[in-house]
């Protein structure tokens, strides 16, 4: 299994493809994306390589020509380790392996990995290897290739298992305990969830590194683990927050991303059991970010598949003191003005202005227009409180100065 540890910082070569579903501008904006995970997970980025094809390679993903040309590129420099932006296959690992004789990994194993880093809990690390587990069982055979079925010969003849027979039914074993582990920790939790009564609960959703658990410590006046690195939080934390006179429950849970491996969406789907009994959704954007809006989609994508995405939900557009809009030149009349030159302004006239007092702007790091935002959900939390409890409003009373 693959352990928590501390890696040192090695040399990274990225390979990407351009496709028909993938232009070149979408792929850069990927290998970014892998360029970050590779920093949080240790490692520096010396060279990155894309090449166009219509389809990846079955056999080693990309081309022999430019797989020549990563080769000589990671034996000139040695380079210990070549990170694919898609999921490679079994057959395709082990081809890669075999030609450029160095750690081969593709986004789904670095991701597994960050993951394996970040783990605190019991919890987490039980569902982080759950994950590992499932990723590593087709890959045994090109992981333990000294593992082959000996050759016959007197004595060698007759029924019995080979070794990578056994060490395939001891990974599904393990597959199956983590599964049982996981289902009663599951039920603990709900009872650690029924105990919190009937308070009203919100849940911090987004893509990673948006600022979510910056916002959670800002409102909640707590100590959540934050870091501009991708999923630094792996682990829910709840705090209960006060705002004017009412208490309710927020929880900052695990970023989304784009590209997320089937295996961690189905081994955390216990861990967004907060997102799934939340009674309001705070989706939390990076608007400084290039492509915030296929964040949004991503995220949604991810509500949709744990039966999320239509709950009550407030768009919370964060670091609008990091937002930078491209200048444009008016008397440049062949130019036309596109998203990336549009100011915050320009944007809440856009698709932004149908979401009316559910889209919020604000900064969490430099805590601009947090009143505005204590307000709204301090609305929306009391409606969804007295629809609850239809008498409390007198323990409750409305109040004008919620600062």
């Amino acid at each position: 299994m693959i352990e928590k540890k501390d890696i040192a910082l090695e040399k990274v070569v990225l390979v990407g493809i351009i496709t028909q579903d993938q232009d070149q501008e979408k792929s850069k904006e990927y290998l970014d994306e892998l360029e970050f995970l590779t920093f949080t997970a240790g490692g520096e980025v010396v060279k990155r390589y894309t090449q166009k094809m219509n389809m990846p390679n079955p056999k080693t993903f990309i081309g022999s020509g430019k797989m020549e040309e990563v080769m000589r590129f990671v034996k000139e420099n040695e380079v210990g380790t070549v990170i694919f932006d898609d999921e490679l296959s079994p057959a395709q690992e082990r081809n890669i392996s075999k030609i450029l004789n160095c750690k081969i990994l593709d986004r789904t194993n670095l991701i597994l990995d960050i993951f394996a880093q970040r783990a605190q809990t019991s919890y987490a690390r039980t569902q982080v290897e759950l994950a590992q587990c499932e990723y590593l069982l087709p890959r045994l055979k090109g992981m333990w290739t000294h593992l082959e079925r000996q050759k016959g010969g007197i004595g060698m003849r007759g029924p019995g298992e080979t070794e990578i027979e056994t060490d395939r039914r001891i990974v599904r074993d393990k597959i199956a305990l983590l599964k049982a582990k996981i289902k009663t920790i599951d039920k603990q939790m709900a009872v650690q969830r029924g105990n919190r009564g009937k308070m009203v609960r919100v849940a911090l959703v987004g893509y990673t590194n948006v600022g979510k658990s910056t916002l959670m410590n800002v409102i909640s006046k707590s100590e959540v683990f934050a870091e501009n690195k991708l999923f630094a939080t792996l682990d829910t934390t709840v705090r209960k927050v006060v705002i004017g006179n009412l208490p309710f429950l927020v929880s900052d849970t695990v970023g989304f991303i784009r590209k997320l491996p089937t295996q961690l969406v189905e081994s955390f789907k216990s861990t967004l059991d907060e997102v799934r009994e939340a009674d309001l959704l705070l989706h939390v954007v990076d608007i400084s970010h290039s492509n915030f809006e296929e964040h949004i989609e991503s995220v949604n994508q991810i509500l949709d598949e744990i039966q999320s995405k239509d709950k009550p939900t407030i768009m919370v557009f964060n670091k609008i003191d990091a937002y930078k809009p491209e200048p444009f030149d008016e008397d440049e009349s062949e130019l036309e003005r596109t998203k990336a030159n549009h100011t915050i302004e320009d944007w809440k006239n856009t698709w932004m202005a149908k979401l009316g007092d559910n889209a919020l702007f604000i900064s969490a790091l430099n805590k601009e227009n947090l009143e505005e935002f204590r307000k709204r959900v301090y609305k929306e939390v009391r409606e969804i409180h007295i629809t609850r409890f239809p008498y409390n409003h007198f323990l409750y009373p409305d109040v004008e100065d919620i600062s």
